[in-house]
């Protein structure tokens, strides 16, 4: 009996638990409204998507505006660009700003404080305001309208360095003397001790960084015109102008664009939050 009540006791529910708990059930209510909203949006023909007043779940379910996405515009295109320049400016970004990071924090050089200095002011420009010398760099050297030309603008974020940069400052120095003892050089330390160690952080910036990639609109849509090079955010966006505003189908092309992004914080929340925490940043 005694042994009963104990566990009954560890198992009731204190009144803090209880708040936090259906506090938590309101926030995540509030996030998922807009896409239950999509999703049942996207099930409506496009006559019942604007009735007013407004409902939630469609009178008659039709998979119509679904179907008109793929008819209407080369969706599987864009979403192949979309993954081919957002995968390789994560694996540019990734290998570029563990370097510079690892760089920054452990070794020596004239000029090191200046060069910080302007990694630290690139935090503070908007990527709005270098999109006009950014096109006119990527004009000259004959990269509009290819890959390149909206790869590798992106590749250069001054704010996956610091994070590195910050991570790699924690790292026992202890662990690459005794390499450099055993006669390893800087290089074989870097590849065979930091990079092993840093692999939530490298997670973190490689998930940030997709994320921001998939999502760019401004660049790619000011870069490229061929249709064929247009990724989901842009290629949506055409579709909509040239046949006007259908919200069903704008729903139905969302969620595909949004798709990736589900299923990166479904399956890497973890490698997420342990990377924030690596870097030290956390508390800031």
């Amino acid at each position: 009996m005694t042994t009963t009540a104990v566990h009954t006791r560890k198992r009731s529910w204190t009144p803090s638990q209880i708040v936090l708990t259906l506090l938590g059930v309101a926030v995540s209510a509030v996030m998922l409204s807009p896409l239950l909203w999509a999703l049942f949006t996207s099930l409506k023909s496009e006559t019942e998507s604007v009735e007013v007043p407004t409902h939630w779940l469609p009178k008659d379910w039709t998979g119509q505006a679904w179907s008109a996405i793929f008819e209407t515009g080369n969706i599987t295109n864009w979403f192949v660009n979309s993954l081919v320049v957002s995968v390789c400016v994560t694996a540019v970004v990734v290998l570029v700003a563990a370097l510079a990071g690892y760089g920054f924090a452990r070794t020596e050089f004239r000029g090191k404080g200046l060069l910080m200095g302007v990694v630290m002011a690139g935090l503070m420009v908007s990527p709005a305001v270098l999109g006009v010398p950014l096109f006119t760099t990527v004009q000259q050297m004959g990269m509009v309208d290819t890959y390149w030309g909206m790869i590798l603008p992106q590749c250069a974020p001054a704010a996956m360095v610091y994070i590195l940069y910050k991570f790699f400052q924690g790292v026992p120095r202890e662990l690459e003397e005794a390499a450099f003892i055993d006669g390893a050089g800087r290089w074989r330390v870097f590849f065979t001790i930091i990079l092993p160690l840093s692999r939530p952080s490298l997670a973190a910036v490689g998930i940030f960084t997709f994320i921001s990639s998939w999502n760019n609109f401004l660049w790619p849509y000011m870069v490229t015109n061929n249709p064929d090079l247009m990724t989901m955010p842009n290629g949506i966006a055409t579709v909509m102008n040239s046949y006007g505003i259908q919200w069903a189908q704008l729903m139905a092309g969302g969620l595909m664009a949004g798709l990736p992004l589900i299923i990166v914080f479904v399956f890497f929340q973890r490698q997420i939050v342990a990377g924030v925490a690596h870097t030290g940043l956390a508390g800031q």
